[in-house]
């Protein structure tokens, strides 16, 4: 997930969206064929779906050899205004450094010369995805002289608009990191790009272990730009600094699990000064690298406060000064009675109940690092998000490795908040 609007982060998707978080009924006649061992037989495919994959492929493999031509001849010679849309995009995508580009067709369903697609587009950044990114396109088709055009191409159920169809995509290179944006200045992306490269090593030093060590942002040219990406209101994003997406989940391994994206809303980033950008990149680059042990047991107070403890670790900033809000609350005898529970984070909450959500999980890995030390917090960590589900992941981990109980580490928390912040 991301880190909060004050400091520029804010939470991420684990399954979708972490920024820097995760979601998920009768009996019918095919479910008691399934309970009975029976099955009921798969409806042929359609004749019309490996010419519509034959294009799809062609369309692809245009992309990637920056063919323009070829691109092309996957519309109609007749759709005028398509093909110059198209065009558009294509150009848009030509400094994008692409390693592949490919439809997975999961279904067709056709009218006659009609016909309507679904397929994941996926693909990699040479260089930074060891496996692709993947979303979700519907494309509407059309049968003329035997050959299947492409007449629609829109984001598909629970997908988004891409970057490159924003505008014309341009790429910066760090030592770490790669910067794509749309509407942005050069100076604006070598800036970011600077910060991510500090923020990869700065991640390295504290999360042991494998993952990508590099990270790729994208910059979009406003924050209704950035909400058009994350297919969410752009009320939910107003003053949060970056998001990260990404799949989560402990089976994934760092060569095997989608790549993730850091998205930044360029709007609240650009308030900010040095320190709060590097805090704002380097949280959300602890979510690329602890995207593989991060799951649906991971409660958010720990993905977000780990990001925090990552993003502050040697900075030399005190506790009041990176938890304000948290410290007016303790000094006005509201002392947080439990961890800060999941939905504390959710976007476009009060904005002081999610500073002190973000400011409360901090703390308590600060107090796993300080008392249990750190190879114990990443050890936590890491047997939180390998449970099998949220019910006794954190109570288990507790035991395992800290050699305490869910009551006691609150205790110990409260304690702390007195401590530092009183």
């Amino acid at each position: 997930m991301a880190a909060r609007g004050r400091t520029g982060t804010a939470p991420r998707a684990r399954g979708v969206r972490r920024r820097s978080a995760l979601s998920l009924a009768g009996a019918s006649l095919a479910g008691l064929l399934l309970a009975a061992g029976c099955s009921a037989p798969a409806a042929p495919p359609d004749p019309a779906t490996p010419d519509i994959r034959e294009t799809l492929d062609h369309r692809a493999a245009a992309v990637v050899h920056h063919d323009e031509s070829a691109y092309l001849a996957a519309f109609g010679p007749a759709a005028t205004t398509l093909r110059r849309a198209e065009r558009a995009e294509f150009e848009n995508l030509a400094e994008v450094p692409l390693r592949s580009w490919t439809y997975h067709l999961t279904g067709v369903r056709r009218s006659g010369t009609r016909a309507t697609a679904t397929a994941d587009l996926r693909y990699r950044i040479a260089g930074y995805d060891t496996s692709p990114v993947s979303t979700p396109r519907t494309l509407e088709l059309a049968e003329h002289g035997g050959r299947w055009y492409v007449t629609a191409d829109r984001p598909g159920k629970g997908g988004a608009r891409q970057l490159w169809q924003q505008g014309r995509v341009s790429v910066v290179r760090g030592s770490r990191s790669l910067v794509l944006g749309v509407g942005q200045d050069a100076a604006t992306l070598h800036g970011i790009a600077a910060a991510a490269d500090k923020a990869v090593p700065a991640v390295d030093s504290a999360w042991p272990g494998a993952w990508a060590r590099r990270v790729v942002v994208l910059v979009p040219g406003s924050v209704d730009a950035m909400a058009e990406l994350l297919g969410a209101p752009t009320a939910s994003y107003r003053g949060i600094a970056a998001v990260t997406t990404g799949e989560t989940g402990s089976s994934a391994t760092a060569s095997t699990a989608p790549a993730d994206r850091v998205i930044v809303n360029p709007d609240a980033y650009g308030l900010l000064g040095a320190f709060g950008r590097g805090v704002v990149l380097t949280h959300e680059t602890t979510h690329v690298a602890t995207r593989t042990a991060t799951s649906a047991a991971t409660p958010t107070w720990l993905s977000e406060g780990f990001a925090d403890w990552v993003a502050y670790r040697g900075s030399g900033r005190t506790a009041a000064e990176i938890a304000p809000e948290l410290q007016d609350a303790v000094r006005l005898g509201r002392l947080p009675a439990a961890l800060p529970a999941d939905q504390d984070f959710a976007f476009g909450s009060d904005a002081d109940q999610l500073a002190q959500a973000y400011e409360g999980g901090w703390l308590a890995c600060e107090l796993i690092a300080g008392h249990w030390g750190e190879k114990r917090l990443t050890d936590f960590y890491r047997a939180v998000g390998a449970h099998d589900g949220r019910a006794g992941a954190v109570e288990d981990a507790m035991h395992d490795v800290l050699s305490t109980t869910p009551d006691d580490f609150t205790a110990r928390w409260r304690d702390y908040l007195r401590q530092r912040l009183g």
